[in-house]
């Protein structure tokens, strides 16, 4: 038995398609992809559509991720136009046209039975919520916690950092990223699990694809156009394969929707703090 696992594709078209084509050239017996379909990145309709079609036409399955709930909170608030600092999710919300069912339908968990009739289980980011990332520094005890009641096989997704951890009788694995890798690797990303001599083994899977075009659709799509003053570190994270969004969000996102700080002077600051600290480097 081989199940290939996806996670965070983040609307980049460009790695989804090369990831897809070596899976495909893998021949799993099945495909689920850890949530974070859309949001983030610049092509969410082109990336939607795809694990939409091969959802019916290949029998993928798809678990809801953090980034789709946060484009079902703009649905439900109607579609109006949120505060600045939720631009970028509103804009892939539009680029939706309120087409949300198939989000809707997303289940939180998957579970696949085994050669041995135990769990496959694939959640987003861990079993206590969408956005409890499962890290390689992540204490045994609370990752105990986060795979409760523990299957044979955990994969998630969520950190865009890749692992493969036993713990007990439990193989953890995080399938990375396809779309935004934040382990300083600008390669597409995600996991294999293959049954063989009678236990389950994992790999990570690092693919080489068309990085420039992914980063240019981020223009055409008009996406930095369109998604507001943090679209600029949403970029930057894509050009360092390095998360800072959150960086950005614990010194500043309390003071700007208190009307303290302007987003747009907060972004000039934070970068100007980020090119500072390069520089020491």
């Amino acid at each position: 038995m081989k199940v290939a696992i996806l996670a965070d594709i983040h609307a980049n078209w460009v790695a989804l398609k090369r990831v897809a084509a070596d899976v495909a050239a893998w021949q799993p017996d099945r495909v689920v992809v850890a949530g974070d379909v859309i949001n983030r990145g610049p092509r969410p309709r082109e990336c939607l559509d795809f694990v939409q079609e091969k959802q019916h036409s290949a029998g993928w399955q798809v678990v809801r991720g953090n980034h789709e709930d946060y484009i079902l909170e703009h649905a439900g608030s109607g579609g109006c136009p949120p505060p600045e600092i939720f631009q970028t999710s509103y804009w892939t919300y539009r680029q939706l046209n309120g087409e949300t069912a198939g989000l809707v339908a997303m289940p939180f968990q998957v579970a696949l039975p085994g050669p041995d009739g135990r769990e496959v289980r694939v959640v987003h980011a861990s079993m206590r919520h969408n956005r409890d990332g499962i890290y390689p520094h992540t204490p045994d005890d609370e990752l105990r916690q986060q795979i409760a009641p523990p299957p044979a096989v955990l994969c998630v997704g969520h950190t865009h950092v890749p692992l493969v951890r036993q713990i007990d009788g439990t193989l953890v694995v995080n399938a990375g990223s396809v779309g935004f890798p934040f382990d300083g690797d600008h390669r597409a990303g995600y996991a294999r699990l293959a049954w063989q001599n009678g236990r389950w083994q994992a790999d990570i899977v690092r693919l080489e694809y068309d990085v420039d075009q992914a980063r240019r659709d981020f223009f055409e799509s008009g996406y930095m156009a369109g998604s507001g003053a943090l679209a600029s570190l949403v970029l930057l994270e894509f050009d360092q394969a390095r998360p800072n969004l959150h960086l950005w969000a614990r010194a500043y996102e309390a003071p700007v929707l208190a009307g303290e700080i302007d987003i747009v002077e907060s972004v000039n600051q934070f970068l100007a703090q980020f090119n500072k600290e390069g520089e020491k480097e």
